[in-house]
């Protein structure tokens, strides 16, 4: 590996600062430090001397990490990402993450020093191992203000999202190739929260819109089982994506199957599943309720929509209480039966605003029924 100028916190010159200073005769040699020796199996060590280093590195205390840091550890280290042992290079990332891990400086000088390029390429390295920590570091590095327009603009959306899609075809019997790796739920998890972390820079939403995110999220929300943390991840970020711009909600709403899996949330989800399920349902209605009114009325929405009003957070509550108005007046009924419909929407809301929760709720799923021989 190649010898790096490595700078000494106590040190001004460009002398190696693992030159150990000379020994007169008769006294006794200063034995290195830990961090030093590290130091110098990472530069001048073979390979076996290296890997031990790097995973040495990460049962020092948090002192000693920071020493290293400002001493310029990552630079042998991010060499190492470039090797061809696996073995190497996942001791590597697994040093490097201990120094980023609670510290936003770290995680700069990572992509500073010219990390970001070898990090990416391990996404097709073929090692679901390395696959799987490849992602949970772009999590931890896309956490980084500094470093989401960097992340965002060097390909990792778009490669992040092929991942999910591949993963989801996989999982779905959809694709050919028998040697394609399927990520773990953990790395699922990693991948959708690198995508929340970027999304919460402005400048990056037109770019993860345009990648693909929409569809890759509604797989998810739809084929997943509910209640589920991931089913969680991925309608909070969509509900985030839907509410920046027209252009994602008319995918959303314009997406085959969308709408129903987002009911079924509302049925099936968490509460927070739940609250977001509503919230993306009243931003698709009301930017067109006479197109898609009719279309949440017949998916069923009714049901989980009147619980909602019942047992929901405050918030998730008054959503409910808003698509509600605006799906009573839906045109997509007859006039006799919308009449009917709507007088029995108003009893439900009128119940649940007079009445203890525990009652209201049996009032509710009385009314429903009455209302389910209407539709």
């Amino acid at each position: 590996m190649d010898q790096y100028k490595i700078s000494s916190s106590n040190q001004s010159h460009t002398e190696n600062p693992l030159h150990t200073k000379k020994t007169e005769p008769g006294e006794l040699r200063e034995l290195p430090s830990m961090e030093e020796l590290l130091l110098q199996n990472l530069v001048t060590g073979d390979a076996e001397a290296q890997i031990r280093a790097a995973t040495q590195l990460g049962n020092l205390s948090s002192k000693q990490r920071h020493s290293l840091a400002e001493r310029g550890v990552m630079l042998p280290l991010i060499s190492m990402l470039h090797s061809q042992d696996f073995e190497a290079i996942e001791a590597a990332l697994l040093a490097l993450l201990s120094l980023a891990f609670g510290s936003e400086r770290n995680k700069r000088r990572i992509l500073k020093y010219g990390a970001l390029p070898a990090v990416l390429s391990l996404l097709q390295c073929g090692s679901k191992a390395l696959m799987e920590l490849t992602i949970t570091a772009l999590m931890i590095l896309s956490s980084c203000k500094a470093n989401k327009l960097s992340i965002a603009s060097s390909g990792a959306i778009e490669q992040i999202i092929e991942i999910l899609n591949r993963d989801y075809a996989n999982a779905n019997g959809m694709n050919t190739n028998k040697d394609t790796i399927t990520i773990s739920m953990q790395a699922r998890l990693d991948a959708v929260a690198t995508l929340h972390n970027l999304s919460t820079c402005h400048h990056i939403m037109p770019s993860l819109v345009s990648s693909g995110v929409v569809s890759s999220l509604l797989q998810i929300i739809r084929s997943c089982e509910k209640p589920s943390q991931l089913v969680e991840k991925a309608i909070a970020l969509l509900d985030d994506i839907v509410s920046s711009s027209k252009i994602p909600l008319k995918e959303t709403a314009g997406t085959c199957g969308a709408i129903g899996a987002l009911v079924e949330t509302l049925e099936e989800g968490s509460m927070e599943s739940k609250e977001h399920a509503v919230r993306i349902l009243l931003f698709i209605c009301q930017s067109c309720r006479e197109n898609y009114g009719g279309l949440i009325l017949r998916e069923g929405v009714m049901p989980g929509l009147l619980q909602l009003k019942v047992d929901g957070t405050w918030r998730a509550k008054t959503m409910a209480e808003e698509l509600l108005l605006l799906l009573r007046d839906c045109s997509s009924y007859g006039p006799s039966n919308q009449q009917s419909r709507n007088e029995v929407i108003e009893q439900i809301m009128q119940e649940i605003d007079a009445e203890g929760e525990e009652v209201a709720g049996s009032t509710a799923l009385r009314l429903l029924a009455k209302l389910s021989i209407m539709q």
